[in-house]
């Protein structure tokens, strides 16, 4: 019958957060909610990550990136979060207030709805699962960065966009003359 009590609904808040301390307030509050004995009530912090490669120096290197920068999510128990508990939150360093429906931190505290939360965890484990993932989609028309290949350094226009493949049809301008390419999203970045 354990499973049952433990399984029981929870919510999903979101906590506006200072921009690039999302990882330190997730760290925070994990050891403030171990010490509070908060462990029942809030179940996770959590920090969607994507991993993003990027070409380094002639290296790929991967690294985390926030998919909602600014936000850090905790889940809880159903009907637990008390006002004590959103008063200390609330005055950790880095955090902004609770996501509300309100304007800043002014309205009622709002739970995400289970449609956003799936979502939500969906794309992590999407992420994981194709173990590369592209920040936006490619579109047709738009000008890339080629940052891998013999084409190094080389702006094209996206021709095709194979998202099974993970593949993209480019075509480069070279000395002047217009050639198609097939790449892969490893070696292309966005022109931003």
């Amino acid at each position: 019958m354990e499973e049952a009590v433990a399984q029981s609904e929870s919510k999903w808040y979101v906590l506006r957060v200072v921009s690039g301390k999302e990882r330190k307030v997730k760290e925070y509050l994990d050891k403030d909610i171990a010490r509070s004995g908060w462990v029942e009530i809030i179940r996770q912090i959590f920090l969607p990550m994507e991993k993003v490669y990027k070409v380094q120096n002639g290296k790929k290197v991967m690294r985390e990136k926030n998919y909602f920068p600014g936000y850090v999510m905790l889940e809880v128990a159903d009907g637990k979060l008390t006002d004590d508990i959103i008063h200390h939150i609330s005055n950790v360093s880095n955090v902004m207030h609770f996501l509300t429906d309100g304007k800043g931190s002014k309205g009622n505290i709002i739970c995400l709805r289970k449609s956003e939360v799936n979502k939500m965890l969906g794309k992590v484990d999407e992420m994981n699962d194709q173990g590369v993932t592209i920040s936006e989609p490619f579109i047709v028309g738009e000008t890339i960065k080629i940052i891998e290949g013999p084409f190094n350094d080389f702006n094209g226009v996206i021709e095709e966009v194979n998202d099974e493949k993970k593949k993209l049809k480019v075509t480069v301008k070279i000395f002047g003359r217009s050639t198609p390419v097939e790449l892969n999203y490893m070696q292309v970045e966005k022109m931003g």
